[in-house]
């Protein structure tokens, strides 16, 4: 199994790729977005004042974490907004807290049930726990909020999988691999489905493609 990969925005996105003899555990993705840290320091510089949920996202940018989930508490619950749920969704499920993350996360998608953040945490939970049909149901939700995230179609084929429906795995990690080819991840695991669909021509293909991508060191 390869380890897990790190990507760093805002969010913490954690995750394994669903678990099948023969395919990749992948994609845990720990984001922390930093230029809109790097925007807020200079928002602080020019204006001399951050509201609290700046403030939270700051301590949080710079580990302080603590100190960012008091603060965000100290922010009256009808006053916080999606990303200040979000955020102290990240901080518990980094605590391994995760039914208060859970909780977190859905009070951030009743908020704003346009954002895909909530919904690609959620989903990811859910598929760590084992329960892959909420996964795809929380991954459909977060792709209608965000076409353009590869990640969240690439764990939706993982959830596929495991659920043994090889056709919509295909599907989500051939959408994986339009919007992000780089990833040898997203290829393996297209690899693996498509020798489970009994297609090795496509199968030995894309392997090449992953391959191809460790040996260049993407």
């Amino acid at each position: 199994m390869k380890k897990i990969i790190l990507l760093l925005a805002f969010i913490l996105f954690a995750t394994t790729c669903a678990q099948a003899q023969g395919f990749s555990t992948q994609s845990i993705k720990k984001m922390l977005h930093k230029p809109t840290a790097i925007e807020i320091q200079k928002k602080a510089a020019s204006e001399d004042t951050l509201t609290l949920s700046e403030q939270a996202i700051l301590f949080y940018n710079e580990n302080n974490i603590k100190t960012s989930f008091e603060t965000l508490l100290s922010i009256k619950e009808a006053d916080r907004t999606a990303q200040d749920w979000v955020l102290l969704g990240n901080i518990l499920q980094d605590q391994n807290k995760t039914s208060d993350a859970i909780f977190m996360y859905q009070r951030a998608s009743l908020i704003d049930s346009k954002a895909y953040k909530p919904y690609y945490n959620l989903a990811n939970i859910y598929l760590e726990e084992e329960k892959p049909y909420l996964a795809i149901e929380n991954y459909r939700k977060a792709n209608k909020a965000n076409n353009e995230f590869p990640y969240a179609y690439y764990n939706l084929g993982c959830a596929y999988l495991k659920i043994g429906n090889l056709k919509k795995a295909k599907i989500a990690f051939l959408k994986a691999i339009e919007l992000k080819n780089t990833e040898p991840d997203f290829h393996y695991n297209l690899a693996y489905t498509y020798k489970m669909l009994n297609n090795p021509k496509l199968s030995k293909q894309y392997l090449g493609f992953y391959n191809k991508l460790i040996e260049d060191g993407q």
